[in-house]
């Protein structure tokens, strides 16, 4: 690129120009005359939006990266919408942030710019878990929260997360309203900094320790854990918050043979350690890995920076360690939680878990086997906070999660929990170990009684402002020209998420779908399989979540099926590619 585009050079004009402080419009001459074009454009053209996460995107100068000032509009935006919506009432918000770089600066600018607003805020301490901020905000009585974090992107990132007083993340029209505040301030000149120290309140153990208590309350075999106490389990927060909560936690239900991975147990948004801070990626938990062998652990552990996603390994039967994805662990916590309600006769025929619409569908087979309700959300635990808000004080929550392993068990907080999720685990590896099983087993009994289902997501990366037309031509491609056929069987049934229409292209009949609008297809085959294809709400990618099933005669057969089903998915994913 070798000049700016005229809206992209008044963009930075006005920033060169206005009310920024001298480090800002210094970073951004010191661009203009390394000639970097391409960063600033991207950094210019737009300014940050709230998709499903919130605000999330690249540190840096300009209104579409995140800084002092995108982070006080936003939180001007938000105190504007809270005032109109809570006109005679004392508004209260909790903040927290995670380890990321500069979180806990930005966590001070936004806690005085709320005071500012003439709102009360309660700002914890020090890092502290999403889910805990969200306990926090029910806990309180506040109208609101933010969480700072961008969760388990790179390093390069930090993020902004909206919470209303359900403790549940932002949702439309909600969501919108706050950003329409935020178009409506036009100037950083409107955002008030000057904070009001007595109208900041810092918290921290105590509320720990009614969360923790929360979590206790959760537990439901203290036999088992008492019996296993000394369950090897190896447990890393990969430099993030779960430092502060899984450990105590942990303890509490009983473990006493828990082993961390010292190198990762600092507090450090470089996440020196790791290429990604995501439990998602086997590389994040290699040196949990190598440490479980040193020590012939028996369960791997580790979660993302802000805490509210785990990921797990286990032992096959073969005694070699096996990452289980997202759908996986879900999937046995849903039973396991299930199946103890079930013997401790708690199912009244009341009671519902909930899950997102690319998220295993074996989880809806096993609560129709329980007679447990089973509703699907649109993609983002906000969406499952939602419904459980909505159904409060009408049905029973009992677990929930989504395929991005991010699950929640019991109904004190309204997002995604680690650490909940953690001692959870933990105790299924200890009743699953006490019954003469393990969690690798549990799932494979699990797959021969109700079938074998094997996902898979695929993402592909489109860059910049040219990448997100990308994305937009590749949507509109599927809806004017679906596939016919995905994997040698012939697409029987396609749901846009947009148009809120589910079409059966057999009898070509068409029914609603009763979900809000969302920019989501989804293509089933005549043999079962379904592809759900949506753009990331936070970041520059398309995703592709492809779902195969088949039975499993037994046990035996597992690793042969599991080939062939991979297989599978390798078609399906070529023929909605091309192969790219």
């Amino acid at each position: 690129m070798k000049s700016l585009e005229p809206d992209i050079q008044d963009t930075i004009n006005q920033w060169l120009k206005g009310n920024y402080d001298e480090e800002t419009k210094t970073a951004i001459r010191e661009k203009l005359q390394q000639k970097k074009f391409k960063e600033l454009t991207d950094a210019f053209y737009k300014e940050m939006e709230f998709g499903t996460g919130g605000i999330r995107g690249i540190m840096g100068v300009g209104p579409n990266r995140v800084n002092k000032y995108t982070f006080g509009m936003a939180t001007q935006g938000f105190s504007n919408f809270l005032k109109k919506n809570y006109p005679d009432e004392q508004i209260k918000v909790v903040i927290a942030h995670d380890c990321r770089n500069n979180s806990e600066k930005l966590a001070r600018v936004v806690a005085n710019i709320f005071s500012a607003n003439g709102i009360y805020v309660y700002l914890f301490e020090g890092l502290r878990p999403t889910p805990e901020l969200s306990f926090a905000i029910r806990e309180l009585g506040c109208q609101g929260g933010v969480m700072l974090t961008a969760s388990h992107n790179p390093k390069e990132y930090n993020g902004y997360k909206a919470y209303g007083s359900n403790g549940g993340q932002l949702v439309s029209p909600h969501d919108k309203m706050v950003m329409e505040e935020v178009q409506q301030i036009g100037s950083v000149d409107k955002v008030n900094f000057e904070g009001d120290e007595e109208r900041i309140e810092m918290i921290g153990r105590e509320m720990d320790e009614k969360y923790l208590d929360a979590l206790a309350d959760l537990s439901i075999s203290r036999e088992a854990i008492r019996r296993q106490k000394d369950l090897s389990i190896v447990f890393s927060p990969i430099h993030g918050t779960s430092g502060v909560l899984v450990p105590p936690a942990l303890e509490r239900y009983g473990f006493e043979n828990v082993s961390y991975v010292e190198e990762q147990m600092s507090y450090d948004g470089n996440f020196p350690t790791v290429e990604y801070p995501n439990p998602e990626e086997k590389e994040a938990l290699s040196m949990a890995l190598d440490k479980a062998r040193d020590i012939d652990a028996e369960l791997v552990m580790a979660t993302d920076p802000d805490a509210d996603r785990v990921g797990i390994a286990v032992k096959d039967h073969h005694g070699e360690w096996t990452l289980l994805n997202g759908n996986q662990t879900g999937t046995l916590i849903i039973h396991y939680m299930l199946d103890a309600w079930q013997q401790a006769d708690k199912l009244t025929g009341n009671e519902y878990i909930v899950k997102t619409i690319v998220t295993s569908y074996l989880i809806d087979r096993i609560a129709d086997h329980y007679g447990v309700a089973c509703y699907n959300t649109l993609t983002g635990f906000k969406y499952i906070g939602e419904l459980m808000t909505e159904l409060e004080g009408k049905q029973q929550f009992i677990a929930g999660g989504e395929e991005s392993y991010g699950y929640l068990i019991g109904d004190h907080v309204r997002d995604k929990d680690a650490v909940v999720s953690a001692v959870i685990i933990a105790e299924m590896a200890a009743f699953y170990k006490d019954n003469g099983s393990s969690l690798y087993e549990a799932l494979l009994d699990i797959y021969e009684e109700y079938g074998y289902f094997r996902e898979r997501m695929v993402s592909v990366y489109k860059k910049g402002r040219e990448g997100e037309r990308e994305i937009r031509e590749m949507l509109a491609r599927y809806r004017q020209n679906p596939p016919s056929e995905l994997g040698g069987s012939r697409v029987i049934t396609i749901k846009d998420y947009k148009t809120q229409e589910e079409k059966n292209l057999i009898s070509q009949a068409v029914s609603d779908i009763d979900l809000p609008s969302s920019n989501v297809l989804q293509f089933i085959t005549e043999e079962g399989s379904m592809v759900t294809v949506r753009p990331s709400g936070t970041e520059p990618k398309i995703k592709f979540y492809c779902s195969v099933n088949t039975d499993l005669p037994d046990k035996s057969q597992y690793e042969d099926i599991t080939g062939r089903l991979e297989n599978k998915i390798d078609t399906i994913i070529a023929d909605l590619t091309g192969g790219d």
